[in-house]
């Protein structure tokens, strides 16, 4: 599988290059014509970075100590990078051995198996997915489905490898936007398109709550679980904190590049990862014990660069979709301090 540069230039890099640009690039298999990237995330018990690889037809997973991709095919394709993220597999996420993966071409929630890193389920959508997510507490799936106003629950099946059942539609008119769990507090939490985010019930699949988030585009989301703080990434070039435990209350923002989408958290450096797609950087934040953001850097990152993943060393990629590769920075600011 290829590999950008060398292992021991990648982690010359890492270790020498500063901060203000990229540390090195990692381009992907049959990106060279450009990919539509949206959902990258990263995991930790895999110790990999996950990457939909859009119309190539590829899950991507990049081992961040040597840069190196391995792919997994099988999902849809097509010829030639049209912009925006409307084809392929687009968004990703783990649990219980599987890697779950939603393919907006043939409209399809895929399982694949982690270990074998071979498709053994399908199961078809009721509309357009966005964003996937499993849900350990309750042992499903819940699908992003904004075409439709709603979110698709699946259940899984008990040996994994059955593709999963459908089990209900949530209702979100005027979204959904981005979908994190918040296992500790038995919610999810997604955004409207304007102004607002919303807490809904796990169990009783309904809204617990709305909350103002002065977004005038609500785009990303993020959460540090432990502490109760919700990030919110705003398409106009802004970065809010929400306090989930008392009813949603703003703690801070601050201002970023324009084009904010996917956003991303170090929970170990209290850093918030902000990419602009329309001004091309790459914002990083501090988050202080009250929820103040604090602007670390703002640095040059790739034109329609809207998505970002932290692999929790310190490291943040970047998506790059004209040039099919990934960004990749080191964050080395010191961990925002707490008491």
């Amino acid at each position: 599988m290829p590999v950008v540069f060398s292992v021991l230039g990648f982690l010359t890099f890492l270790i020498l290059s500063p901060t203000r640009q990229p540390a090195g690039t990692v381009s992907l298999p049959g990106g060279s014509g450009g990919i539509g990237f949206d959902d990258l995330q990263f995991s930790r018990s895999l110790d990999l970075v996950l990457v939909p690889g859009g119309r190539t037809g590829n899950l991507d997973l990049v081992d961040p100590r040597t840069a190196s991709v391995t792919s997994i095919s099988g999902f849809s394709t097509s010829t030639g990078y049209k912009g925006g993220h409307g084809e392929g597999i687009t968004s990703v996420s783990e649990g219980e051995g599987n890697l779950y993966v939603t393919d907006r071409s043939s409209r399809a929630l895929c399982v694949v198996d982690a270990t074998t890193r071979k498709i053994v389920a399908r199961t078809k959508l009721a509309a357009s997915p966005d964003y996937v997510r499993y849900v350990a507490p309750t042992h499903e799936i819940w699908v992003t489905e904004p075409d439709k106003d709603q979110v698709e629950v699946f259940r899984l099946s008990a040996d994994g490898r059955t593709a999963p059942s459908h089990a209900a539609f949530i209702r979100v008119a005027n979204g959904p936007e981005s979908l994190v769990v918040d296992g500790t507090r038995g919610r999810v939490y997604t955004h409207l398109w304007s102004g607002t985010t919303l807490a809904l019930d796990l169990k009783t699949k309904s809204v617990l709550a709305r909350w103002p988030n002065t977004c005038q585009g609500s785009r990303g989301i993020s959460l540090d679980e432990k502490r109760g703080f919700l990030f919110a990434g705003c398409s106009e070039g802004k970065a809010v904190v929400l306090d989930v435990i008392h009813n949603g209350k703003v703690l801070g923002n601050a201002s970023t590049g324009a084009g904010v989408d996917i956003i991303d958290y170090d929970a170990t450096l209290h850093h918030l990862y902000v990419p602009g797609g329309r001004s091309a950087t790459l914002s990083i934040l501090g988050i202080g014990a009250g929820g103040v953001l604090t602007e670390l850097a703002r640095l040059p990152a790739a034109a329609e660069g809207h998505c970002v993943v932290s692999d929790q060393k310190g490291r943040a990629y970047v998506c790059d979709p004209k040039n099919g590769r990934l960004l990749v920075f080191r964050d080395d600011f010191p961990a925002t301090a707490w008491p």
